[in-house]
């Protein structure tokens, strides 16, 4: 496996590749800015893109959707219930004094129970609301994209619009935290960390 994290975009979100070796196809998750350098790390290591994965539809992680998608020619995928947040992204990032382009709408709608798949690696959806209604987490081989569902040492915002805090909650301690110790945790802003670790130190989550 190949993963590439990229900052991006004023808010520094997380942007990661995430690629097969063998077969170099991969997949960008939350492209939320700065498009050229996302493109630039893909052809420096030869991966060609099959989907780009919205963890969530908040524009820091989603708004260079429009630009990887054109120059890709990759299919945009998020949950259903966060799918109309991609024709409000100007709107929204107003309220942050920020201009950005709205995203062009999904080409489909994954959901908890399905599977994305790109060369050999296959990352099941799960459904990890609270953030937002439509947030994802997406799980393979002992890894976990979560968006802003949870973070070193901290949890994802709850006070925006559709947010939630005890959705948010019981999404990391029903969900989340029933992976092993071990699973590593690659969020949306901020370091990578591991289940076991916010379980023991996380004071939002943590002595779980």
């Amino acid at each position: 496996m190949i993963i590439k994290e990229i900052v991006v975009g004023p808010l520094m979100a997380n942007c990661f590749i995430f690629g097969c070796k063998q077969t170099k196809e991969a997949v960008v998750i939350d492209p939320g800015g700065d498009s050229d350098r996302i493109l630039l790390e893909l052809s420096d290591a030869n991966l060609k893109v099959k989907y780009i994965i919205n963890t969530h539809g908040h524009f820091d992680h989603v708004s260079a959707n429009g630009k990887m998608k054109a120059a890709t020619d990759a299919e945009i995928l998020i949950h259903p219930q966060d799918a109309p947040m991609l024709g409000m992204l100007s709107t929204n990032a107003a309220i942050f004094g920020i201009s950005v382009e709205n995203s062009p709408p999904c080409d489909r709608t994954i959901e908890e129970g399905e599977t994305v798949s790109f060369g050999n690696i296959s990352l099941d959806v799960i459904h990890t609301p609270g953030h937002t209604p439509g947030g994802i987490s997406l799980y393979t081989d002992g890894i976990v994209f979560v968006g802003d569902t949870l973070f070193a040492g901290s949890i994802g915002r709850t006070d925006f619009p559709g947010g939630d805090f005890d959705t948010l909650i019981s999404s990391i301690q029903n969900k989340l935290f029933k992976m092993r110790d071990d699973v590593r945790v690659f969020s949306g802003h901020g370091p990578e960390t591991s289940i076991g670790r916010e379980k023991r130190y996380n004071p939002f989550v943590g002595l779980y």
